[in-house]
């Protein structure tokens, strides 16, 4: 178990996908994503294994919750800052989403 300090260590943030390129040097399916962490903290590059679950078209413009203080990692070649959170069980992956229309860089408590 991690205590209330570790868990407050790590920064969770409103993004909104902007751009989506496919990520043609991974041997998965992934995506490039261009994502908007508000005034604060700026467009991110995040690295996602997405590609085989959500088009392009379903991801710009979604609201998203990411992890915007990871280091840095390169991932097939390209630097990944961030990561974009999602839900799995036995039905697939779902990415997890504000359930209301909230401002990018919006702080997850």
């Amino acid at each position: 178990m991690i205590g209330i300090k570790e868990f407050s260590d790590v920064d969770m943030r409103v993004g909104r996908i902007i751009s989506v390129d496919e990520h043609e040097g991974a041997m998965k399916p992934m995506y490039k994503l261009k994502v908007d962490l508000g005034p604060e903290i700026g467009e991110r590059s995040i690295v996602a294994g997405i590609k085989d679950i959500y088009s392009k078209e379903e991801l710009i413009g979604r609201l998203v919750i990411c992890v915007a203080n990871l280091e840095p990692k390169m991932i097939a070649g390209a630097e990944s800052n961030g990561m974009v959170l999602a839900a799995e069980d036995e039905n697939g992956i779902s990415l997890l989403t504000p359930d209301k229309n909230i401002s990018p860089g919006a702080r997850i408590h």
